[in-house]
């Protein structure tokens, strides 16, 4: 089966591209399960019920989040209702809304799905290696798709090669630049460091340049908006073996 795996969705410009382009995407690479991060898919940042609906009527099977899930309190009953809109695992459960993984049920394959948040130079969760282990002993599929939203490369490929050969693939988001080491481990999990961002080109990260230099220059609180402009949409296609559950090839994709 092919996967997709699609960065960061940025504001309402990202939004509006990524439902331009992924519909004649699915269709020419023959694409059976769409994963997204929609953590900034609202204007400012986070994510609203409005970018969330919108994202899964472009065509996304599943949102996956980050640091600015709970951003937006409007979002949090949402996260309980839809099993299919998840936040970071390691969220502490007795007081966070939502779930942090999900089996998506296709009739002839089940595909479970995990949202991880790192903690180096984030927040400090329940660490990402154990709340991974407990998740993939509960899950009962062959293929289980991780996103790791996290800051450090480090933690990124050391969690990378702890799960090789348990998972079928690893993408990592959050720093919204497409890095060029997309591999496959020795044991058969598909990864990439971080998968990129869909949202305006010209812009640090999506946000209009100017705010973002302005925050770095002056050190004061900055309200960051949308960069405006022509857009690209970062993603990631693993095809999957659906005996083993591994990874066979995969291809990274930029589409402006």
């Amino acid at each position: 089966m092919r996967i997709l795996a699609i960065g960061d969705v940025v504001g309402t410009a990202g939004c509006e591209f990524l439902r331009s382009r992924l519909p004649k995407l699915k269709k020419t690479e023959q694409i059976d399960l769409v994963v997204a991060n929609g953590e900034n898919s609202a204007n400012g940042n986070g994510i609203t019920p409005e970018s969330a609906k919108y994202i899964f009527s472009s065509g996304v099977d599943i949102i996956t989040g980050g640091n600015h899930s709970f951003r937006r309190h409007e979002i949090f009953g949402m996260y309980d209702e839809s099993p299919f809109l998840l936040r970071p695992a390691n969220y502490p459960k007795r007081t966070t809304p939502g779930r942090g993984y999900t089996i998506y049920d296709m009739g002839r394959i089940r595909v479970g799905i995990i949202n991880l948040l790192g903690c180096t130079y984030m927040e400090s969760l329940e660490n990402p290696f154990d709340e991974a282990d407990r998740i993939i002993g509960e899950l009962e599929t062959k293929i289980i798709i991780v996103d790791f939203h996290a800051e450090a490369t480090s933690e990124k490929l050391a969690l990378g090669y702890y799960l090789d050969g348990r998972v079928s693939a690893i993408f990592g988001t959050h720093t919204h630049v497409q890095t060029a080491d997309e591999r496959i481990f020795g044991r058969g999990t598909g990864y990439i460091t971080d998968v990129g961002m869909t949202g305006p080109d010209e812009s640090v990260l999506g946000v209009e340049p100017t705010l973002a230099i302005r925050k770095f220059r002056e050190k004061l609180p900055v309200r960051f908006e949308t960069a405006r402009g022509p857009c690209r949409m970062d993603c990631i296609i693993f095809d999957i073996d659906e005996r083993s559950g591994m990874t066979m090839s995969l291809k990274c994709i930029q589409i402006r």
